[in-house]
Parts: C-alpha cells; structure tokens; sequence
C-alpha cells in the first residue's frame, strides 16, 4: 500500500473515531456526505494542486536574508542622497529666488505647494541616475571596507548571484522613475510653470505669428496672429484641397475657441465667409458668427520652452503622431523627451553595474576615489544626454537614437567593468 493511501485511510480512521462519540444521525450524516461529494473532493484537491503550482512564480520566494539586507542599503542609501542633494537645491533656490517672490507678493501656500512641491520631484528625477550611482558606491564601499563582501564570496556567493538584490532594486527604481516621467511630473510641470509666470516673471509665449498647419487630408488652415490668453485668432483662413485643386475657401476676421466645450476642436468664427468653387463657377456664402470644427488645438498654435516636459507620455505619443499627420518640422524635442523617459528608466541598470564592479573591491584609501568617478561618470552621463538631444533638434540626429545613446555608450563601459571586477 502507497503512502498516500494509508494516510488518507488513517483520516478516515479518525474522522470514524470521533463521529463515535456522537449521536447516530451526524455518523450517518458523515457517510452520506463521503459517498456523494467525491467530485467536490477531488476539485479542491485540483485547487490545491495549482496553489502548489503558483508558489513557484512567488516572487519572493527568489529573495533570501542575503538580498533583502542589500536591497534595504540600496534603496535607503538612494532615498538618503536624494533627500540630502535635493534640500541643498531647495535652500540654494529659495535664497536665489526669494526677493523675486517677496518683490511679486507670492503667497506662502502657492511658494510651497505649487512650486517646490513639483520642484523636488522633477529634479529628483532629473538626476535620478546621479543618485543611483552615488548611492552604489557610497554603501558598497562601506561593504567592502568591512570586509563584508569578502565574507559573502568565501561562503559561496558568486558575483553574479551577488548581483540579484542590486538588479531587484534596479526595476523598482527603474518603474518609479518612469511613472514618474511619464504620469505624475507632467502635470506638476504645468503647476510649476504657471507660479514662475506668476511670481517670478518668467516671460512664456503666448502668441504667434503667420501660423501656418495641415488640419486635416487637404485641409491647410492659417492664422495671422493668435492670442493664447484670449484663446483669439485673427485673420484665418481654411483651404480645402481635392486632387491638388482648390475647391473651399474660408475667411474669418476672428476665430475663438470654445473653452467650456465638452470635446475638442470646437471654434467660433466671426465675419467669415466660404467660396465653394466647381470648375469654373463659384457659389459664395457669408455670415456674422458660426460655430465649426477645426481639428487644431491652442496648443497646435503656440509653442513655449520646455512644453514637451508638461505632457504625459500618452499625450506626447498623441501629439507626435498628430504634427506628423500635418507635416510640422517643430516635433523633434518632443520625439527626444518621449524616447528620453523610456531610456532614462534603463541608466539605472547600467550605472548600478558600473558602480557595483569599481567598489566591490576592498581598497585602501576609502571611498573617496569612487565617490569621485561616480561624480564625472554621472554628469559625463547627463552632459551626454544634452549633447545627444542638441543634435537631434539642430542637426537632424534620429530622435530615438539621441535618446538612447548615452545608454548604448555606458552598456559598453559597464560590460568590460563586469567582466574585469570578479578578477
């Protein structure tokens, strides 16, 4: 006999002992119920079977003593360096910006919920790679110096194993940073830029000139001036195209767009007038007001510095591919800025590689010396990104690539690091 059955037929045994020692109808009770629901027996014994099976995709189950000891330094270290680095920021900002606020009268509330409140987090995830870099070196030397990574390599811990709690750290970082790019900053971003306008005056643009943009299959629209503070164009016209052929005409002294809309592309145009054109004859209509739909947007129309950072990533991919429909040249920053959060979240990977194998080692002299490597491979890494991004506006560097180059440069350093550490 099996193990198995023996031992179900034992329960059995005990179950029989103990309805006993009760009254007749619950032993027969007992009975019935064994004899009539082995399918119900059998569908817990299946569930039972797959909650075996799913405690092998636990995550957790991957991460030893060992690993949540290096993850709890890692991820301390890092939030450590950005509180410190991050309020020298915030005492240098306020001493260099505190008579233009007193100057405008800015409210105490809207100096620190609208401006440093969306102040520290875009600038902690800025420099997020610097952290993650400084915070590597800083607690990995200080395991070295203990002598403590000596001890987990003579107890068998390879260096790639040894690697596993860094990398862990690495995707939670990695997510955060991007999340916070792609959804939260964006619109802190927004906050920010209107205190500036406000109260430190920092001049944005709003209004254009001589704009000129495809709205459309064929449909070209223009503007001689818009007023983004008034939501007001003036002078428009909209040209409809078939087969490289004029047939619509539109003009327009003004043309407002309609804020309290519940969709887009709602515009209210004044003193307009259309010339249908069939051939050689033309059938002309005029008006003082009428509400149409025009597939452009105040932000189609007026473009200020820095406002590819207060989009979210699904609306920059929606921007994207909306100016390309229409053959605008003005979208390379914002390919740059999409591809730049996406590639930014993997600089984590790669300088956490680099850091780890130069202060894995037990060294005389302290950390010093990486502390300073740290600091130029990190800036050296920011100036890159800069670099890239300059010449992907002005030169007509691939956007992706720009964005991505500063990765591709630094994998190459952190492969030859990895290698030649263990040695």
């Amino acid at each position: 006999m099996e193990y198995k059955e023996l031992r179900r037929h034992y329960q059995r045994y005990r179950v029989l002992r103990w309805l006993d020692r009760h009254p007749a109808w619950l032993h027969s009770l007992a009975h019935w119920l064994y004899d009539h629901t082995g399918w119900l027996r059998r569908f817990f014994m299946v569930i039972a079977s797959q909650l075996g099976f799913l405690k092998v995709l636990n995550p957790f189950k991957y991460i030893k003593r060992l690993d949540w000891y290096i993850i709890k330094k890692f991820i301390g270290t890092y939030i450590f360096s950005i509180a410190l680095i991050i309020s020298l920021a915030v005492v240098f900002d306020v001493n260099e910006n505190l008579s233009k606020f007193t100057s405008y009268h800015a409210p105490l509330r809207a100096i620190v919920f609208d401006y440093y409140l969306n102040f520290i987090p875009y600038f902690s995830n800025l420099f997020s790679a610097l952290f993650v870099f400084i915070a590597v070196i800083f607690f990995t030397s200080k395991l070295a110096g203990n002598s403590e990574i000596i001890a987990m390599l003579a107890a068998g811990v390879s260096f790639k194993r040894l690697m596993r709690p860094y990398m862990i750290s690495c995707v939670l970082i990695a997510i955060m940073s991007y999340y916070l790019s792609a959804y939260v900053i964006p619109h802190g971003t927004v906050v920010r830029q209107n205190f500036e306008a406000l109260y430190r005056n920092k001049q944005k643009s709003t209004s254009a000139e001589n704009v000129q943009l495809q709205v459309g299959q064929g449909v070209i629209a223009y503007i001689q001036h818009y007023d983004n503070n008034l939501k007001k164009g003036y002078g428009f016209s909209l040209d409809k195209f078939e087969n490289k052929k004029l047939v619509s005409h539109m003009t327009a002294m003004e043309i407002q767009y309609d804020t309290i809309s519940d969709s887009k592309y709602h515009w209210n145009a004044r003193q307009w007038k259309i010339r249908q054109l069939k051939g050689l004859k033309e059938h002309i209509t005029s008006g003082a007001r009428m509400d149409t739909l025009i597939q452009m947007e105040p932000t189609d129309l007026v473009y200020s510095k820095g406002q590819q950072e207060t989009f979210t990533s699904p609306e920059l991919h929606d921007y994207i591919s909306k100016q390309i429909d229409r053959g605008s040249s003005n979208v390379v920053q914002y390919q740059v800025e999409y591809h730049k959060r996406i590639a930014s979240s993997f600089a984590s990977f790669i300088l956490t590689i680099i850091g780890f194998s130069l202060s894995s080692r037990k060294r005389k002299g302290g950390m010093g010396l990486y502390l300073g490597i740290g600091l130029v491979l990190s800036f050296t890494y920011i100036m890159l990104q800069t670099v890239s991004a300059t010449f992907a506006i002005n030169a007509g560097f691939p956007p992706m690539l720009a964005a991505w180059v500063p990765n591709i440069l630094f994998a190459i350093v952190a492969y030859f690091c990895y290698r030649q550490a263990p040695n």
